[in-house]
């Protein structure tokens, strides 16, 4: 397997990933009324900062985008890299390394606070990238 393959299929599965991810953040439903409660209850309760009023409700859909955006430009990197890893290998240097990190990091903290296909999805992302990576060094 090329390095350029293999940061296509990264790619692809932050792709995914960034998808499932949106919608399953934007549809959630809480299953019982106590978690019901909990998300209505992070829609009305608000705080100033600054000049302006939150919402825990908002906070959480916004750091829900704000990771989609996160998946999606690490995708376009690692698209980046495929094209890299066909012309200039080496160019790549580090930054391949520090993505797959990234992606490790993602894995951890997927697999302590969230579902198990979070997890799954980040370890095919940092398997890929930290073998394209291997191989282009």
């Amino acid at each position: 397997m090329t390095p350029a393959t293999l940061y296509h299929i990264a790619s692809a599965i932050l792709i995914l990933f960034a998808a499932g991810h949106t919608l399953g953040f934007l549809r959630f439903t809480p299953a019982t009324a106590e978690g019901r409660s909990v998300k209505d209850t992070m829609d009305t309760v608000r705080f100033p900062l600054g000049s302006r009023s939150y919402s825990w409700g908002g906070f959480y859909r916004g750091f829900g985008i704000y990771i989609t955006a996160y998946l999606l430009f690490s995708a376009a990197l690692a698209s980046h890299f495929a094209s890299l890893a066909q012309t200039d290998p080496q160019a790549i240097g580090l930054m391949g390394w520090a993505l797959c990190l990234l992606q490790v990091v993602g894995l951890v903290l997927s697999w302590l606070y969230f579902a198990p296909i979070t997890a799954i999805f980040s370890a095919l992302a940092a398997g890929c990238l930290g073998w394209a990576a291997w191989l282009v060094r």
